[in-house]
């Protein structure tokens, strides 16, 4: 796997192989969202191999989370939790960016604080919210109608997340990436199947990436050219996402980025749609196609194997690729990638909140570390 494992420049780091920890929704956190002891072993863990790490999906504001115990990048107190896992990766000798995320009609009222969740237009989406019962136990809930957004309230979440990309540099991470895929806010407003507006954030795909560019051009100037990177799902369906064009809305977006010094662009590949594996369809949008518009870094994510993530950096489609999965249960993944080690099996059930058990408890092979 020598593409794989060969050096790589993301924006001004020097990184000694390409094999990247996807940005992971574990629902973990203190109270308050905040991050803690846990999620410091968890990150640490994971840094012990270098490279590049990406924090879970993490909110600008109360109003903008989706899952119960998600993590918060919107007061001091959640700023001081992750310096100190930003310190303790960088003991490790890891770069970590920053995933920031407005959930969007993806949230629930249970997870903020009662206020009804917001969108572009007042669609449901059909998926359901992890949220906690009376009881104490997480469960699921269907999401409700949203609110639309005001135009002063778009300026002011673009705010929010100015606001967390100063907090992010606070506490120490490497750079930030925001979250524009998984049916979430920003593809909320980028696709036309959930955009209904007529205003200057509606209609022609200008206008639909309105809202995405104002956001990077306020985090841009937080952070300065190679430290801000943006995570898209050109054929995603997850969130009851849809788009009559996705190859014309994602060529604009793509073709636009080529006017950002971006540290990367991340892809999510069409056979991974939010959590559901399945066969590439004809039409989908694939890290190949965006690759023949964007000139930057492209990681691309979903579903690979160390051969595969070979084969694509060999093909000149991605130039990194992110796993998530295989890399909660082997927290050593690029050293037994490297040396043809066995993959430990990943439990499932343990994914989205609990405790250390499918968290920080999976073995390092010890054969792997040479």
């Amino acid at each position: 796997m020598d593409r794989l494992f060969s050096p790589i420049s993301v924006g001004p780091f020097e990184l000694d192989h390409r094999v990247v920890l996807a940005p992971l929704t574990r629902m973990r956190t203190e109270p308050a969202h905040v991050p803690g002891d846990l999620m410091v072993d968890y990150y640490t863990q994971r840094a012990s191999s270098g490279g590049l790490l990406i924090s879970d999906a993490t909110a600008v504001s109360p109003l903008s989370i989706a899952y119960v115990d998600a993590p918060g990048i919107f007061t001091e107190q959640q700023m001081r939790g992750w310096k100190r896992m930003t310190d303790a990766v960088h003991a490790k000798g890891a770069r970590i960016f920053l995933q920031m995320w407005h959930a969007g009609r993806q949230a629930h009222p249970a997870n903020t604080g009662g206020l009804t969740p917001v969108a572009p237009s007042a669609l449901r989406s059909l998926e359901h919210a992890a949220i906690r019962d009376g009881n104490g136990n997480i469960v699921e809930a269907e999401l409700v109608v949203p609110r639309v957004l005001e135009i002063d309230e778009i300026a002011a979440i673009v705010e929010q997340f100015r606001r967390g990309a100063e907090l992010a540099k606070q506490a120490g991470f490497d750079g930030v990436e925001l979250h524009g895929a998984n049916g979430y806010l920003f593809e909320q407003f980028l696709l036309d199947g959930t955009n209904q507006r007529t205003d200057r954030y509606g209609g022609a795909i200008e206008n639909r990436a309105r809202f995405l560019f104002d956001t990077l051009d306020a985090v841009v100037a937080v952070w300065g050219p190679g430290r801000v990177a943006l995570r898209l799902s050109p054929s995603g369906t997850y969130g009851t996402m849809s788009d009559s064009d996705p190859h014309a809305t994602f060529g604009y977006v793509a073709r636009r980025l080529n006017d950002y010094a971006l540290a990367y662009l991340h892809v999510i590949e069409p056979r991974i749609r939010g959590i559901v594996e399945q066969a590439t369809q004809e039409g989908d949008v694939t890290s190949k196609d965006i690759r023949r518009i964007y000139r930057g870094t492209v990681i691309a994510a979903g579903g690979f194997t160390g051969d595969s993530a070979e084969q694509i950096i060999a093909d000149g489609h991605a130039d990194m690729v992110a796993f998530g999965r295989m890399f909660i249960s082997n927290p050593d993944l690029p050293h037994r990638l490297r040396n043809g080690r066995p993959l430990a099996p990943y439990d499932r059930s343990t994914f989205y909140g609990g405790d250390a058990r499918g968290y920080t408890d999976y073995a390092v092979d010890s054969a792997a570390m040479v």
